[in-house]
């Protein structure tokens, strides 16, 4: 039986690897809250911005990510049922809002983004963490997929997507061993579904 307060479910994995399709979709079966954590980004003028390789912000770097925060969210969440979590517009590089959140007493919680993993220890210490997945697919179609994606949201300008998108491919495996040693473990969206079936049983 697990604990009253270890409800939330950290979805974390390579950007384009499904995850907030995922996290739609236990949504619409379940109910379940959706955290989007990738909201918690910093400003795109905040000084603690880290530089990358192409010479702009590094928005794939967890230090442009505020951790604190996210995780205060989800204890206020889990804890009391309601929370307000900020909307950040990645076309602009900024918060542009607030919105508010509620959890019923029995729900999961979805906590869901790139930098999900960051959470893992300090929710387990917690005693909110339920389970963690690093959703993964072959690299070559999360490429593409996040391509169409960003292009449709425009979220940078073409050149900047497909540049970053290339690295980002080159990058996939050391971020999918990394969010595993921090203690997710590594699942296609088929098999996360199944993982979160069994979790609703419970």
């Amino acid at each position: 039986m697990r604990g009253a307060a270890a409800r939330v479910v950290v979805v974390c994995g390579p950007s384009g690897a499904g995850k907030s399709r995922l996290c739609e979709r236990l949504t619409q079966r379940h109910g379940w809250p959706i955290v989007r954590l990738d909201d918690f980004y910093l400003d795109g003028d905040d000084p603690r911005l880290p530089i990358g390789q192409l010479g702009i912000p590094d928005w794939d770097d967890p230090a442009s990510w505020d951790l604190v925060g996210a995780v205060a969210v989800l204890a206020e969440l889990v804890h009391t049922g309601s929370a307000r979590l900020p909307v950040y517009d990645i076309s602009a590089s900024r918060r542009v809002g607030e919105h508010e959140l509620q959890a019923r007493p029995t729900d999961y919680v979805l906590a869901e983004g790139i930098f999900a993993a960051e959470a893992i220890a300090v929710l387990r210490q917690e005693g909110l963490l339920a389970d963690a997945w690093c959703v993964c697919r072959d690299p070559r179609l999360t490429f593409w997929l996040r391509l169409a994606r960003d292009l449709r949201e425009h979220r940078k300008p073409p050149l900047t997507l497909w540049r970053r998108g290339l690295l980002l491919k080159r990058q996939e495996p050391e971020v999918i061993a990394r969010q595993r040693r921090l203690g997710a473990t590594p699942l296609t969206p088929r098999r996360a579904e199944s993982r979160a079936e069994a979790l609703a049983r419970r």
